[in-house]
């Protein structure tokens, strides 16, 4: 597993000279095939060029140092050769420099229907540690972001636009751009484009790529639209540069790429945090299901064995089945309940106390007209006066009786 610093700056797309792979040839009629070579070797001006371009990577900063291999069209399994095997091992070892190695694959309409990338070559594309996609087409285009950015063992975690071309092949739709980021696949823009540089042969052979300054002008628009589309997010940043005179150092990139519309801190997280957790997330390819690591158990010390099972023979009738174990009866723990608590019942207007009336000496209650039935008739109180006041006139007179005698 690779092991990174804090702070790193990657290269992720450093083309490598184009030489022919040995394929299988057959003989003449009744002699069948012939033995091929399956190692590719690079001459000794191409490993010195390789040498240089390296050394000057790392002076402007590199760490992290990414060759790759360009495919067009589709990967035959039976004739094509890794090419970067061979230069890995006769490169000089770099203390504290890694290596990468990356296979690009030129999606057009000719590779729609299959481009290699099934389940028998999977021990092919393992030899690789970045896959990338290059798509031309709507078609590819879908097909990259939808059905080969999930994990598999066949995941490509880069898609690079061709930017240089004079008009994008196929328009970036939102949908599929965030189908993409989601399942961890980044858009790589390589800033040679920005500069006029001249690009990998093969793309340039493919139609995937322009050199001159026409190409310049479209490398800006596309750019520019690319960010929009991602706004920020997911974006790669690397070279792809050929020739030594554009390269650039990683500060100077960032600030190349502010230029587009992304912010400081996006522009250098380009060149350092995205192609880190590429890397990573790419090492995912061959675990299962994109495991990142494997599982261990561990058994700590001065604990007891765990028994295995055994491995002696049993007499004739006897299984290694267990005997079934009576149950123990034992009391079943109560979880003890908490009563409900009474809910206070509301104000109705039967128990809403009212203040007591006073009764009234006729019987009747105040505030209520009196009934009709306890107060006396009108000739009873004129008989009741008539009585009274012929009382009191008999008490004036002297004591006159009611039968006109006088009292002794």
């Amino acid at each position: 597993m690779l092991v990174f610093t804090s702070v790193m700056f990657f290269d992720l797309n450093v083309p490598v000279p184009n030489i022919q792979s040995p394929s299988q040839g057959t003989s003449k009629k009744g002699k069948g095939k012939q033995p091929a070579t399956t190692q590719a070797s690079f001459n000794t001006a191409q490993i010195n060029s390789l040498e240089a371009h390296v050394d000057l990577l790392i002076h402007l900063g590199y760490t992290v140092v990414a060759f790759t291999q360009t495919v067009n069209k589709k990967v035959d399994p039976k004739t094509h050769v890794n090419v970067l095997d061979g230069l890995l091992s006769q490169l000089k070892s770099r203390p504290g420099i890694v290596y990468l190695k990356r296979l690009n694959i030129i999606l057009d309409e000719d590779s729609e229907k299959g481009f290699g990338l099934i389940n028998a070559s999977v021990t092919l594309f393992n030899t690789y540690d970045l896959l990338a996609l290059i798509p031309t087409t709507h078609a590819t285009f879908s097909l990259a972001c939808l059905t080969h950015t999930q994990p598999s063992p066949l995941t490509a975690h880069i898609i690079s636009i061709p930017l240089t071309l004079p008009r994008l092949p196929y328009h970036l739709k939102h949908t599929l751009v965030r189908t993409a980021i989601k399942n961890g696949a980044v858009f790589e823009i390589n800033y040679v484009g920005a500069l006029g540089g001249e690009n990998d042969g093969v793309m340039v052979e493919a139609g995937a790529a322009e050199n001159g300054q026409s190409a310049r002008r479209n490398w800006w628009a596309a750019a520019r639209e690319l960010v929009r589309v991602t706004k920020g997010r997911g974006v790669l940043v690397s070279g792809g540069v050929v020739g030594d005179v554009d390269l650039r150092a990683p500060r100077d990139v960032g600030n190349l790429i502010t230029v587009l519309g992304l912010p400081q801190d996006a522009a250098h997280t380009a060149s350092t945090k995205t192609p880190k957790s590429l890397v990573l997330r790419a090492q995912t390819r061959k675990t299962y299901r994109a495991v990142f690591s494997e599982p261990k158990l561990v058994i700590p010390e001065g604990s007891p064995p765990v028994p295995g099972p055994s491995t002696t023979p049993l007499p004739i009738g006897q299984s290694r089945t267990p005997a079934p174990v009576a149950p123990i009866n034992t009391p079943v723990p109560v979880t003890p309940t908490l009563a409900p608590t009474p809910t206070p019942a509301l104000p109705t207007d039967s128990n809403i106390p009212r203040p007591q009336k006073r009764i009234r000496e006729d019987g009747g209650v105040e505030g209520q007209a009196p009934s009709k039935e306890g107060m006396p008739s009108t000739s009873n109180l004129e008989t009741q006066k008539k009585k009274k006041r012929k009382k009191n006139q008999n008490q004036r007179d002297g004591g006159v009786g009611a039968g006109g005698t006088v009292a002794s």
